[in-house]
Protein backbone atom coordinates (compact mmCIF):
# COMPACT_ATOMS: atom_id res chain seq x y z
CA UNK A 1 0.00 0.00 0.00
CA UNK A 2 1.44 3.61 -1.12
CA UNK A 3 1.96 5.59 1.92
CA UNK A 4 -1.23 8.11 2.29
CA UNK A 5 -0.40 11.34 1.61
CA UNK A 6 -3.09 13.28 1.54
CA UNK A 7 -4.48 11.63 5.05
CA UNK A 8 -0.71 12.94 6.31
CA UNK A 9 -1.32 15.90 5.13
CA UNK A 10 -4.64 16.78 6.73
CA UNK A 11 -4.25 14.55 9.86
CA UNK A 12 -0.78 16.41 11.15
CA UNK A 13 -2.32 19.39 11.84
CA UNK A 14 -5.37 17.42 13.34
CA UNK A 15 -2.62 15.70 15.42
CA UNK A 16 -1.21 18.99 16.40
CA UNK A 17 -3.57 20.85 17.52
CA UNK A 18 -4.44 17.74 19.94
CA UNK A 19 -0.37 17.81 20.93
CA UNK A 20 -0.79 22.30 21.35
CA UNK A 21 -3.72 21.93 23.21
CA UNK A 22 -1.96 19.47 25.33
CA UNK A 23 1.04 22.03 26.13
CA UNK A 24 1.04 22.89 30.08
CA UNK A 25 -0.90 25.93 31.03
CA UNK A 26 2.04 28.26 31.27
CA UNK A 27 4.41 27.32 28.38
CA UNK A 28 2.59 29.65 26.37
CA UNK A 29 5.84 29.99 24.23
CA UNK A 30 6.41 26.55 23.53
CA UNK A 31 2.80 26.16 22.36
CA UNK A 32 3.13 29.04 19.79
CA UNK A 33 6.64 26.82 18.57
CA UNK A 34 4.52 24.12 18.24
CA UNK A 35 2.07 25.35 16.35
CA UNK A 36 4.48 27.01 13.89
CA UNK A 37 6.72 23.85 13.24
CA UNK A 38 3.62 21.80 13.12
CA UNK A 39 2.35 23.90 10.04
CA UNK A 40 5.33 24.13 8.54
CA UNK A 41 5.42 20.36 8.43
CA UNK A 42 2.13 20.71 6.86
CA UNK A 43 2.93 22.96 4.09
CA UNK A 44 6.35 20.58 3.48
CA UNK A 45 3.69 17.59 3.31
CA UNK A 46 2.04 20.35 0.53
CA UNK A 47 4.85 20.54 -1.39
CA UNK A 48 5.37 16.96 -1.81
CA UNK A 49 1.55 16.72 -3.10
CA UNK A 50 2.01 19.37 -5.61
CA UNK A 51 5.60 18.17 -6.87
CA UNK A 52 3.68 14.90 -7.10
CA UNK A 53 0.46 15.92 -8.93
CA UNK A 54 1.23 15.43 -12.54
CA UNK A 55 -0.83 17.82 -14.51
CA UNK A 56 -1.33 15.71 -17.92
CA UNK A 57 -2.36 12.77 -15.59
CA UNK A 58 -5.32 10.96 -14.55
CA UNK A 59 -8.10 13.28 -13.13
CA UNK A 60 -7.83 12.80 -9.32
CA UNK A 61 -3.89 11.69 -8.12
CA UNK A 62 -3.22 10.35 -5.21
CA UNK A 63 -6.73 8.72 -4.42
CA UNK A 64 -6.90 6.68 -1.36
CA UNK A 65 -10.24 4.59 -1.06
CA UNK A 66 -11.17 2.66 1.99
CA UNK A 67 -14.45 1.57 3.53
CA UNK A 68 -16.30 3.67 5.87
CA UNK A 69 -19.96 3.12 6.88
CA UNK A 70 -20.64 -0.25 4.44
CA UNK A 71 -24.37 -0.44 5.11
CA UNK A 72 -24.77 3.56 3.57
CA UNK A 73 -22.14 3.08 1.17
CA UNK A 74 -19.62 5.42 2.54
CA UNK A 75 -16.27 5.30 1.79
CA UNK A 76 -13.42 7.57 3.15
CA UNK A 77 -11.97 8.43 -0.29
CA UNK A 78 -9.56 11.15 -0.83
CA UNK A 79 -8.33 12.29 -4.42
CA UNK A 80 -7.09 15.78 -5.84
CA UNK A 81 -7.18 17.46 -9.43
CA UNK A 82 -5.72 20.45 -10.25
CA UNK A 83 -8.00 23.09 -8.84
CA UNK A 84 -7.59 21.19 -5.69
CA UNK A 85 -3.78 20.64 -5.29
CA UNK A 86 -3.31 24.21 -5.75
CA UNK A 87 -6.25 25.31 -2.98
CA UNK A 88 -4.16 22.26 -0.83
CA UNK A 89 -1.26 24.51 -1.39
CA UNK A 90 -2.43 27.88 -0.68
CA UNK A 91 -3.47 26.83 2.82
CA UNK A 92 -0.85 24.98 4.07
CA UNK A 93 1.09 28.36 2.80
CA UNK A 94 -0.74 30.90 4.37
CA UNK A 95 -1.33 28.79 8.02
CA UNK A 96 2.38 29.38 9.02
CA UNK A 97 1.74 33.11 7.94
CA UNK A 98 -1.14 33.35 10.16
CA UNK A 99 0.82 31.38 12.68
CA UNK A 100 3.25 34.01 13.05
CA UNK A 101 0.93 37.12 12.51
CA UNK A 102 -1.00 36.05 15.90
CA UNK A 103 2.04 35.53 17.81
CA UNK A 104 0.65 37.74 20.48
CA UNK A 105 -3.01 37.42 19.74
CA UNK A 106 -3.79 35.24 22.61
CA UNK A 107 -1.41 36.38 25.39
CA UNK A 108 -2.07 37.63 28.47
CA UNK A 109 -4.37 40.73 28.73
CA UNK A 110 -3.03 43.70 30.20
CA UNK A 111 -0.32 43.41 33.38
CA UNK A 112 -2.25 42.47 36.34
CA UNK A 113 -5.43 41.61 34.45
CA UNK A 114 -7.28 38.94 35.77
CA UNK A 115 -8.22 37.29 32.32
CA UNK A 116 -6.20 35.10 30.88
CA UNK A 117 -6.39 34.31 27.33
CA UNK A 118 -5.72 30.34 26.39
CA UNK A 119 -2.67 30.97 23.79
CA UNK A 120 -2.93 27.21 23.39
CA UNK A 121 -6.56 26.97 22.46
CA UNK A 122 -5.79 29.60 19.83
CA UNK A 123 -3.27 28.08 18.54
CA UNK A 124 -4.95 24.69 18.71
CA UNK A 125 -8.03 25.91 16.76
CA UNK A 126 -6.37 27.07 13.92
CA UNK A 127 -4.47 24.02 13.42
CA UNK A 128 -7.94 22.00 13.87
CA UNK A 129 -9.12 24.46 10.79
CA UNK A 130 -6.50 23.91 8.84
CA UNK A 131 -6.84 19.82 8.65
CA UNK A 132 -10.57 20.23 8.27
CA UNK A 133 -10.14 22.70 5.31
CA UNK A 134 -7.52 20.15 3.94
CA UNK A 135 -9.33 17.25 4.10
CA UNK A 136 -12.52 19.21 2.35
CA UNK A 137 -10.20 20.00 -0.74
CA UNK A 138 -9.28 16.50 -0.81
CA UNK A 139 -12.24 14.23 -0.34
CA UNK A 140 -13.99 12.97 -2.94
CA UNK A 141 -16.65 11.24 -1.03
CA UNK A 142 -19.74 13.60 -0.34
CA UNK A 143 -20.98 12.36 2.99
CA UNK A 144 -17.25 12.82 3.70
CA UNK A 145 -17.38 16.30 2.52
CA UNK A 146 -20.39 16.95 4.26
CA UNK A 147 -18.84 16.29 7.54
CA UNK A 148 -15.44 18.47 7.63
CA UNK A 149 -17.49 21.09 5.67
CA UNK A 150 -19.88 21.51 8.70
CA UNK A 151 -17.04 20.35 11.24
CA UNK A 152 -15.10 23.43 10.55
CA UNK A 153 -17.82 25.70 11.76
CA UNK A 154 -17.25 24.73 15.52
CA UNK A 155 -13.53 26.27 15.79
CA UNK A 156 -13.97 28.99 13.57
CA UNK A 157 -17.17 29.85 15.87
CA UNK A 158 -14.80 29.47 19.03
CA UNK A 159 -11.87 31.83 17.15
CA UNK A 160 -14.21 34.39 16.50
CA UNK A 161 -16.13 34.50 20.03
CA UNK A 162 -13.50 33.65 21.79
CA UNK A 163 -10.35 35.91 20.90
CA UNK A 164 -11.52 39.07 19.25
CA UNK A 165 -10.42 41.90 18.07
CA UNK A 166 -8.50 43.81 21.27
CA UNK A 167 -8.91 47.14 19.61
CA UNK A 168 -12.42 48.42 20.14
CA UNK A 169 -13.57 51.80 21.30
CA UNK A 170 -16.54 50.96 23.36
CA UNK A 171 -14.49 49.12 25.95
CA UNK A 172 -14.24 45.49 26.44
CA UNK A 173 -18.04 44.52 27.75
CA UNK A 174 -19.14 45.83 24.69
CA UNK A 175 -17.07 44.08 22.90
CA UNK A 176 -17.38 41.03 24.50
CA UNK A 177 -21.04 41.66 23.08
CA UNK A 178 -19.73 42.27 19.35
CA UNK A 179 -17.70 39.18 19.38
CA UNK A 180 -21.07 36.74 20.83
CA UNK A 181 -23.20 38.55 18.06
CA UNK A 182 -20.84 38.44 15.33
CA UNK A 183 -19.90 34.09 16.41
CA UNK A 184 -23.50 33.12 16.78
CA UNK A 185 -24.45 35.19 13.18
CA UNK A 186 -21.25 32.88 11.42
CA UNK A 187 -22.56 29.88 12.90
CA UNK A 188 -26.17 30.58 12.38
CA UNK A 189 -25.78 31.04 8.83
CA UNK A 190 -23.50 28.46 8.22
CA UNK A 191 -25.79 25.59 9.89
CA UNK A 192 -28.53 26.70 8.15
CA UNK A 193 -26.78 26.56 4.78
CA UNK A 194 -25.38 23.12 6.36
CA UNK A 195 -28.84 21.74 6.86
CA UNK A 196 -30.17 22.26 3.44
CA UNK A 197 -27.07 20.77 1.79
CA UNK A 198 -27.80 17.70 3.96
CA UNK A 199 -31.15 17.22 2.74
CA UNK A 200 -29.37 17.57 -0.53
CA UNK A 201 -27.03 14.37 0.51
CA UNK A 202 -29.42 12.42 1.67
CA UNK A 203 -31.78 12.80 -1.68
CA UNK A 204 -28.70 12.17 -3.72
CA UNK A 205 -27.97 8.96 -1.82
CA UNK A 206 -31.45 8.03 -2.07
CA UNK A 207 -31.29 8.49 -6.39
CA UNK A 208 -27.82 7.50 -6.72
CA UNK A 209 -27.06 4.69 -4.03
CA UNK A 210 -24.00 6.06 -2.74
CA UNK A 211 -22.11 8.81 -1.96
CA UNK A 212 -18.80 8.69 -4.32
CA UNK A 213 -18.03 11.33 -6.09
CA UNK A 214 -16.81 9.87 -9.36
CA UNK A 215 -19.07 6.84 -9.51
CA UNK A 216 -21.86 9.15 -9.58
CA UNK A 217 -20.36 11.85 -12.13
CA UNK A 218 -19.29 8.65 -14.44
CA UNK A 219 -22.63 6.93 -14.03
CA UNK A 220 -24.20 10.64 -14.94
CA UNK A 221 -21.59 10.81 -17.88
CA UNK A 222 -22.51 7.08 -19.04
CA UNK A 223 -25.90 7.15 -18.47
CA UNK A 224 -26.82 4.47 -16.51
CA UNK A 225 -27.36 7.46 -13.75
CA UNK A 226 -30.83 9.42 -14.65
CA UNK A 227 -31.65 12.23 -12.82
CA UNK A 228 -35.51 13.77 -13.23
CA UNK A 229 -35.37 17.12 -14.23
CA UNK A 230 -36.90 18.82 -11.14
CA UNK A 231 -35.19 16.44 -8.70
CA UNK A 232 -31.74 17.41 -9.98
CA UNK A 233 -33.04 20.87 -9.91
CA UNK A 234 -33.66 20.83 -6.22
CA UNK A 235 -30.74 18.90 -5.37
CA UNK A 236 -28.47 21.23 -7.08
CA UNK A 237 -30.10 24.43 -4.97
CA UNK A 238 -29.70 22.36 -1.90
CA UNK A 239 -25.49 22.47 -2.64
CA UNK A 240 -25.69 25.84 -3.73
CA UNK A 241 -27.64 27.20 -1.27
CA UNK A 242 -24.80 26.32 1.41
CA UNK A 243 -21.33 26.71 -1.17
CA UNK A 244 -23.39 30.30 -1.62
CA UNK A 245 -23.64 30.78 1.98
CA UNK A 246 -19.61 29.83 2.55
CA UNK A 247 -18.19 31.89 -0.33
CA UNK A 248 -20.19 34.14 0.37
CA UNK A 249 -22.72 35.34 -2.06
CA UNK A 250 -25.10 38.12 -2.04
CA UNK A 251 -27.53 38.29 -0.23
CA UNK A 252 -26.07 35.17 2.15
CA UNK A 253 -23.40 37.46 2.79
CA UNK A 254 -24.11 39.76 5.86
CA UNK A 255 -21.80 37.38 8.10
CA UNK A 256 -19.39 37.99 7.18
CA UNK A 257 -18.30 41.71 7.84
CA UNK A 258 -19.54 41.08 11.56
CA UNK A 259 -16.81 38.28 11.72
CA UNK A 260 -14.02 40.25 9.88
CA UNK A 261 -14.40 42.78 12.08
CA UNK A 262 -14.68 41.49 15.24
CA UNK A 263 -12.27 38.64 14.95
CA UNK A 264 -8.71 38.84 15.31
CA UNK A 265 -6.81 39.99 12.25
CA UNK A 266 -4.96 36.58 11.64
CA UNK A 267 -8.46 35.26 11.80
CA UNK A 268 -10.25 37.46 9.55
CA UNK A 269 -7.70 36.21 7.15
CA UNK A 270 -7.81 32.47 7.82
CA UNK A 271 -11.83 33.29 7.48
CA UNK A 272 -11.54 35.38 3.92
CA UNK A 273 -8.37 33.81 2.65
CA UNK A 274 -8.89 29.83 3.63
CA UNK A 275 -12.46 28.95 4.88
CA UNK A 276 -14.76 30.81 2.08
CA UNK A 277 -12.49 29.32 -0.15
CA UNK A 278 -14.25 25.72 0.09
CA UNK A 279 -17.61 26.99 -1.18
CA UNK A 280 -16.55 28.71 -4.41
CA UNK A 281 -14.18 25.39 -4.78
CA UNK A 282 -17.25 23.24 -3.72
CA UNK A 283 -19.27 24.92 -6.24
CA UNK A 284 -16.53 23.43 -9.30
CA UNK A 285 -16.51 20.02 -7.44
CA UNK A 286 -19.96 19.34 -6.58
CA UNK A 287 -22.54 21.37 -8.51
CA UNK A 288 -20.90 21.58 -11.85
CA UNK A 289 -19.68 17.89 -12.02
CA UNK A 290 -23.13 16.46 -10.18
CA UNK A 291 -25.63 18.21 -11.49
CA UNK A 292 -24.62 19.58 -14.56
CA UNK A 293 -28.19 20.21 -16.37
CA UNK A 294 -29.28 22.04 -13.34
CA UNK A 295 -26.43 24.02 -13.42
CA UNK A 296 -26.93 25.43 -16.55
CA UNK A 297 -30.28 26.34 -15.75
CA UNK A 298 -29.32 28.00 -12.99
CA UNK A 299 -26.88 30.25 -14.92
CA UNK A 300 -28.16 32.82 -15.49
CA UNK A 301 -29.29 33.81 -12.20
CA UNK A 302 -26.22 33.00 -10.43
CA UNK A 303 -24.98 35.30 -12.84
CA UNK A 304 -27.00 38.26 -11.69
CA UNK A 305 -26.28 37.50 -7.90
CA UNK A 306 -22.35 37.39 -8.43
CA UNK A 307 -22.88 41.04 -10.75
CA UNK A 308 -25.06 42.01 -7.73
CA UNK A 309 -22.37 40.83 -5.47
CA UNK A 310 -19.69 42.57 -7.25
CA UNK A 311 -21.01 46.34 -7.42
CA UNK A 312 -23.17 45.87 -3.76
CA UNK A 313 -19.48 44.47 -2.38
CA UNK A 314 -17.63 47.53 -3.41
CA UNK A 315 -19.94 50.37 -3.13
CA UNK A 316 -20.23 49.36 0.58
CA UNK A 317 -16.54 49.02 0.90
CA UNK A 318 -16.58 52.91 -0.94
CA UNK A 319 -18.42 53.90 2.06
CA UNK A 320 -16.96 52.08 5.06
CA UNK A 321 -15.12 53.94 8.22
CA UNK A 322 -13.92 50.58 9.89
CA UNK A 323 -10.24 49.23 7.88
CA UNK A 324 -11.23 45.60 8.23
CA UNK A 325 -14.81 45.99 7.52
CA UNK A 326 -13.77 47.44 3.91
CA UNK A 327 -11.55 44.58 3.72
CA UNK A 328 -14.56 42.55 4.48
CA UNK A 329 -17.07 44.14 1.75
CA UNK A 330 -13.96 44.28 -0.93
CA UNK A 331 -13.80 40.49 -0.37
CA UNK A 332 -17.57 39.85 -0.82
CA UNK A 333 -17.33 41.93 -4.08
CA UNK A 334 -14.07 39.92 -4.99
CA UNK A 335 -15.87 36.14 -4.07
CA UNK A 336 -18.79 37.64 -6.79
CA UNK A 337 -15.93 37.94 -9.61
CA UNK A 338 -15.26 34.28 -8.98
CA UNK A 339 -18.73 33.02 -8.79
CA UNK A 340 -19.11 34.97 -11.90
CA UNK A 341 -15.76 33.01 -13.86
CA UNK A 342 -17.11 29.85 -12.66
CA UNK A 343 -20.59 30.11 -13.99
CA UNK A 344 -19.85 31.65 -17.14
CA UNK A 345 -19.36 28.56 -18.61
CA UNK A 346 -16.28 29.08 -20.30
CA UNK A 347 -12.84 27.78 -20.00
CA UNK A 348 -11.08 31.29 -19.48
CA UNK A 349 -13.38 32.02 -16.91
CA UNK A 350 -13.38 28.71 -15.14
CA UNK A 351 -9.59 29.12 -15.11
CA UNK A 352 -9.60 33.04 -14.40
CA UNK A 353 -12.02 32.19 -11.47
CA UNK A 354 -9.55 29.20 -10.09
CA UNK A 355 -6.59 31.59 -9.82
CA UNK A 356 -8.75 33.90 -8.58
CA UNK A 357 -9.10 31.85 -5.86
CA UNK A 358 -5.12 31.47 -5.15
CA UNK A 359 -4.30 35.40 -5.85
CA UNK A 360 -7.18 36.81 -3.57
CA UNK A 361 -6.35 34.25 -0.77
CA UNK A 362 -2.51 35.87 -1.04
CA UNK A 363 -4.04 39.16 -1.47
CA UNK A 364 -5.73 39.59 0.88
CA UNK A 365 -3.50 38.07 3.18
CA UNK A 366 -1.24 40.94 2.69
CA UNK A 367 -3.35 43.52 2.74
CA UNK A 368 -5.56 42.47 6.10
CA UNK A 369 -1.99 41.57 8.40
CA UNK A 370 -0.51 44.63 7.23
CA UNK A 371 -3.84 46.48 8.19
CA UNK A 372 -3.68 44.31 11.45
CA UNK A 373 -0.08 45.42 12.22
CA UNK A 374 -1.31 48.73 11.75
CA UNK A 375 -4.54 48.30 13.75
CA UNK A 376 -2.23 46.93 16.94
CA UNK A 377 -0.07 49.71 16.87
CA UNK A 378 -2.71 52.39 16.76
CA UNK A 379 -5.64 50.53 18.75
CA UNK A 380 -8.43 51.52 16.50
CA UNK A 381 -10.08 50.44 13.43
CA UNK A 382 -10.92 53.42 12.49
CA UNK A 383 -10.05 54.99 8.82
CA UNK A 384 -10.21 58.62 10.84
CA UNK A 385 -7.78 58.30 13.56
CA UNK A 386 -4.65 57.69 11.10
CA UNK A 387 -2.83 60.05 8.79
CA UNK A 388 0.72 60.33 7.70
CA UNK A 389 1.65 56.78 8.58
CA UNK A 390 4.03 56.81 5.31
CA UNK A 391 6.43 59.85 6.97
CA UNK A 392 7.14 57.15 10.50
CA UNK A 393 6.70 53.89 9.10
CA UNK A 394 7.60 54.06 5.11
CA UNK A 395 7.73 49.88 5.14
CA UNK A 396 4.52 49.36 6.88
CA UNK A 397 3.05 52.25 4.33
CA UNK A 398 4.83 50.72 1.24
CA UNK A 399 3.47 46.78 2.21
CA UNK A 400 0.44 48.26 2.48
CA UNK A 401 0.29 50.28 -0.80
CA UNK A 402 0.99 47.04 -2.51
CA UNK A 403 -1.45 44.93 -0.83
CA UNK A 404 -3.80 47.54 -1.74
CA UNK A 405 -2.91 47.74 -5.56
CA UNK A 406 -3.07 43.97 -5.44
CA UNK A 407 -6.37 44.35 -4.22
CA UNK A 408 -7.86 47.04 -7.18
CA UNK A 409 -5.65 44.23 -9.50
CA UNK A 410 -3.45 46.62 -10.65
CA UNK A 411 -1.08 44.88 -14.00
CA UNK A 412 2.01 43.61 -12.50
CA UNK A 413 0.25 41.91 -9.54
CA UNK A 414 -1.61 38.50 -9.58
CA UNK A 415 -4.84 39.50 -9.31
CA UNK A 416 -5.01 41.44 -12.14
CA UNK A 417 -4.21 38.16 -14.65
CA UNK A 418 -6.84 36.56 -12.78
CA UNK A 419 -9.61 39.20 -12.75
CA UNK A 420 -8.76 39.81 -16.77
CA UNK A 421 -9.52 35.96 -17.64
CA UNK A 422 -12.47 36.19 -15.36
CA UNK A 423 -14.01 39.17 -17.14
CA UNK A 424 -12.95 37.66 -20.94
CA UNK A 425 -14.42 34.51 -20.04
CA UNK A 426 -17.77 35.84 -19.00
CA UNK A 427 -17.87 38.85 -21.98
CA UNK A 428 -17.35 36.17 -24.60
CA UNK A 429 -20.84 34.19 -23.36
CA UNK A 430 -22.60 36.92 -21.85
CA UNK A 431 -21.20 40.36 -22.85
CA UNK A 432 -23.32 42.67 -20.68
CA UNK A 433 -22.82 40.74 -17.50
CA UNK A 434 -19.23 41.10 -18.39
CA UNK A 435 -19.32 44.91 -19.23
CA UNK A 436 -21.22 46.12 -16.07
CA UNK A 437 -18.84 43.89 -13.61
CA UNK A 438 -15.93 46.24 -14.71
CA UNK A 439 -17.60 48.94 -13.25
CA UNK A 440 -16.19 46.84 -9.73
CA UNK A 441 -12.64 47.56 -11.17
CA UNK A 442 -13.93 51.14 -10.93
CA UNK A 443 -14.55 51.10 -7.95
CA UNK A 444 -12.32 49.05 -6.20
CA UNK A 445 -9.85 51.67 -7.28
CA UNK A 446 -11.51 54.49 -5.53
CA UNK A 447 -12.19 52.21 -2.16
CA UNK A 448 -7.87 51.38 -2.08
CA UNK A 449 -6.83 54.43 -2.79
CA UNK A 450 -8.76 56.15 -0.98
CA UNK A 451 -8.17 53.92 2.33
CA UNK A 452 -4.36 54.22 1.54
CA UNK A 453 -4.77 58.35 1.36
CA UNK A 454 -6.75 58.57 4.02
CA UNK A 455 -4.29 56.29 6.48
CA UNK A 456 -0.99 56.65 5.29
CA UNK A 457 -0.82 60.16 3.50
CA UNK A 458 -1.32 63.80 4.23
CA UNK A 459 -0.33 65.54 8.18
CA UNK A 460 0.82 63.02 10.74
CA UNK A 461 -1.71 62.72 13.63
CA UNK A 462 -0.02 63.04 17.11
CA UNK A 463 -1.36 59.64 17.97
CA UNK A 464 0.68 57.96 15.18
CA UNK A 465 3.78 60.10 15.09
CA UNK A 466 5.78 57.63 17.61
CA UNK A 467 4.43 54.72 15.70
CA UNK A 468 7.30 51.92 15.13
CA UNK A 469 7.58 50.31 11.71
CA UNK A 470 7.76 46.60 11.00
CA UNK A 471 9.22 44.50 13.28
CA UNK A 472 11.29 41.69 11.63
CA UNK A 473 8.47 38.74 12.90
CA UNK A 474 5.77 40.94 10.79
CA UNK A 475 8.94 41.28 8.09
CA UNK A 476 8.80 37.67 8.09
CA UNK A 477 5.08 37.45 7.15
CA UNK A 478 3.96 40.28 4.61
CA UNK A 479 7.26 39.93 2.39
CA UNK A 480 6.98 36.39 1.01
CA UNK A 481 3.49 37.43 0.39
CA UNK A 482 4.26 40.55 -1.35
CA UNK A 483 7.06 38.38 -3.45
CA UNK A 484 4.47 35.68 -4.84
CA UNK A 485 1.88 38.69 -5.32
CA UNK A 486 4.91 39.97 -7.81
CA UNK A 487 6.15 36.66 -9.38
CA UNK A 488 2.47 35.09 -9.81
CA UNK A 489 1.71 38.92 -11.43
CA UNK A 490 4.53 38.39 -13.94
CA UNK A 491 4.65 34.91 -14.49
CA UNK A 492 1.12 32.77 -13.39
CA UNK A 493 2.24 30.02 -15.43
CA UNK A 494 3.44 27.50 -12.46
CA UNK A 495 -0.60 28.01 -11.54
CA UNK A 496 -2.35 27.75 -14.67
CA UNK A 497 -0.53 24.51 -15.63
CA UNK A 498 -1.69 23.23 -12.67
CA UNK A 499 -5.30 24.41 -13.00
CA UNK A 500 -6.09 24.18 -16.85
CA UNK A 501 -6.51 20.17 -17.58
CA UNK A 502 -8.77 20.40 -14.36
CA UNK A 503 -10.48 23.17 -15.99
CA UNK A 504 -10.99 21.32 -19.41
CA UNK A 505 -12.66 18.17 -17.70
CA UNK A 506 -15.09 20.18 -15.97
CA UNK A 507 -16.33 21.99 -18.75
CA UNK A 508 -16.51 18.56 -20.54
CA UNK A 509 -18.65 17.66 -17.62
CA UNK A 510 -21.39 20.10 -18.51
CA UNK A 511 -20.98 19.98 -22.28
CA UNK A 512 -20.25 23.06 -22.81
CA UNK A 513 -17.17 24.93 -25.19
CA UNK A 514 -16.02 28.24 -25.57
CA UNK A 515 -18.03 30.22 -28.02
CA UNK A 516 -16.17 30.49 -31.09
CA UNK A 517 -15.53 34.65 -32.08
CA UNK A 518 -18.23 36.46 -33.57
CA UNK A 519 -16.05 38.54 -35.89
CA UNK A 520 -13.15 36.20 -37.79
CA UNK A 521 -9.63 37.63 -37.28
CA UNK A 522 -8.46 39.43 -40.53
CA UNK A 523 -6.37 37.30 -43.08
Amino acid sequence: MSFPLLTATAALPAIGAIATAAVPARQRTAAKWLALLVSLATLALAVVVLVRFDPDGARYQLTESHAWIRDFGVRYELGVDGIGVALVALTALLIPFIVLAGWHDADPLETGSKRWRPTQGFFALILAVEAMVLISFEATDVFVFYIFFEAMLIPMYFLIGGFGDRAHEHGEQAAATQRSYAAVKFLLYNLVGGLIMLAAVIGLYVVAGNFSLQEIAQARASGTLHMATDTERWLFLGFFFAFAVKAPLWPLHTWLPNAMQEATTPVAVLITAVVDKVGTFAMLRFCLQLFPEASKWATPAILVLALISIVYGALLAVGQRDIKRLVAYASISHFGFIIMGIFAMTSQGQSGATLYMVNHGISTAALMLVAGFLISRRGSRLIADYGGVQKVAPVLAGTFLIGGLATLSLPGLAPFVSEFLVLVGTFTRYPAIGIVATFGIVLAALYTLVLYQRTMTGPVKPEVSAMPDLRPRELLVVAPLIVLLIFLGVYPKPVTDIVNPAVKQTMSDVHKTDPKPSVEAAK
